[in-house]
């Protein structure tokens, strides 16, 4: 492991502070660059997340994808996890904390728009980032791929009607261009990428060196997404400290939970290591576009809900890191499976 990998969680730790300050010393340069963006994703930031997947979707193969059919149970509690249980979870978290355990710090109003922030989150499992939390605990990358594949079709038909339920809405209109613009830059087009690379290639070994020289690419690419990340929403911290802790609780405890019920389910049904870990975190991590999106154009860009939304983002990288140096930590544990 080269000094990139070793010290990941002081470069993320460093470029949250590099954002922040970015910022506010710059704001004008962080204005232009999250203007750069289309069906609210952010153009730069989606480059970089494609360097982070790219090395991962170099191992796929196709057969073996296509072998999963016949070990099942890592994607049935995925899916379970996601569809049946998630959801639910963070809107009871959201409505405890934000109605009675900080219902005197803020308005009843304003309380209502953060749970439905949060709420839209939980309905959104994560599509693109999963790829470097799996690639980060060495997960099987063709079952990984598979869980992902499975869950976005899942999220096209139950996203809508899943998030109106719990919002108590009549409907959600699901913003198309962000749901599948995302699913093909961050799926598509990096699957497509590493398959044509795998084809020029002409050895293995070959394979393993060009995937060892992108991995300070990946390092760059994370740690430069957390610093646009909190460099875009600089002043938001810096104007509402407050109201960000408040909202990032009941959201680092549905993540943990989440991730828990999930990874310690795969450990009971004795799924390997390299299932197990990238399964569990899809759950634990959430489509944060797509959520952004529905907020605002349920409640407005200036909204308490798109407000929860955006805390869901700042805090997602540091949480899903240190859930990755416990499934890294807690490899072995899984016996002779692990992998």
């Amino acid at each position: 492991m080269g000094i990139f990998e070793r010290f990941l969680s002081v470069w993320v730790g460093l470029g949250m502070i590099a954002g922040l300050a970015g910022g506010s010393v710059l704001p004008e340069l962080f204005t232009f660059l999250g203007e750069l963006q289309y069906a609210q994703i952010n153009l730069v930031i989606a480059v970089l997340i494609w360097l982070m997947i790219y090395p991962m979707m170099m191992q796929i193969d196709f057969q073996a994808v296509a072998d999963i059919r016949r070990r099942p149970k890592g994607l049935v509690i995925t899916l379970v996890v996601n569809w049946l249980i998630k959801p639910f979870t963070m809107a009871l978290l959201a409505m405890v904390f934000m109605r009675h355990v900080f219902g005197d710090w803020i308005s009843a109003s304003l309380a209502e728009e953060y749970i439905a922030g949060m709420i839209l989150l939980g309905v959104a499992p994560c599509t693109a980032m999963v790829f470097v939390w799996s690639q980060l605990t060495k997960g099987d990358a063709n079952y990984t791929l598979a869980q992902v594949a499975v869950n976005d079709l899942i999220m096209v038909v139950a996203f809508a009607p899943i998030a109106a339920f719990l919002l108590g809405v009549t409907e959600v209109t699901v913003p198309w261009d962000t749901l599948l613009l995302s699913v093909s830059m961050f799926v598509v087009v990096p699957l497509v990428a590493g398959v044509l690379t795998r084809r020029m290639v002409r050895s293995a070994e070959q394979l393993d060196k060009i995937s060892a020289t992108m991995k300070p690419l990946s390092v760059f690419g994370l740690v430069g997404t957390v610093i646009l990340l909190f460099g875009f929403q600089a002043q938001t911290i810096l104007d509402n400290p407050v109201d960000i802790v408040l909202i990032a609780i009941p959201l680092l405890i549905q993540t943990y939970v989440i991730f828990a019920i999930a990874y310690f389910w795969m450990k009971k049904w004795q799924q390997p290591h390299c299932v197990a870990a990238p399964g569990s975190m899809i759950g634990a991590s959430n489509f944060f576009e797509l959520a952004v999106a529905v907020a605002i154009s349920l409640f407005g860009v200036h909204s308490g809900a798109a407000l929860a939304t955006v805390v869901g983002v700042l805090v997602e990288v540091p949480v899903m890191l240190s859930l990755v140096a416990y499934a890294n930590r807690t490899k072995l544990q899984f016996g002779v499976n692990a992998s």
